[in-house]
């Protein structure tokens, strides 16, 4: 099924959204879903807001759920928007990112 760079952007746009407010303040069951990237030893990374992939397997639906979505999609947003400490402010950085990401 083909999915348009516009349906793309509001995809990214939502889920970037639920997985702020499940870093946040979320009920107990979507925050069990993502776990906070927490190395064995300190690395540059380590202050960088990351989530943890877990692995999974690509034969299967799995790489397209929440819990392997919301990690690729939240590492791979600027370090600008994953430290971010208010709503109001992350959705407006995230609006302009888009934004540039599309137009840019």
């Amino acid at each position: 099924m083909f999915v348009g760079p516009r349906v793309k952007k509001k995809i990214i746009f939502k889920i970037a959204l639920v997985t702020f407010k499940a870093l946040d303040a979320a009920p107990s069951y979507i925050m069990e879903l993502i776990r906070p990237y927490k190395p064995d030893r300190t690395r540059r990374s380590s202050s960088h807001n990351l989530i943890a992939l877990p692995s999974f397997n690509l034969k299967t639906y799995s790489g397209r759920s929440f819990t392997v979505a919301a990690p690729t999609m939240w590492n791979s947003l600027p370090l600008e928007l994953r430290t971010c400490v208010s709503l109001s402010t992350f959705k407006s950085k995230r609006k302009t990112w888009l934004f540039k990401e599309a137009f840019g």
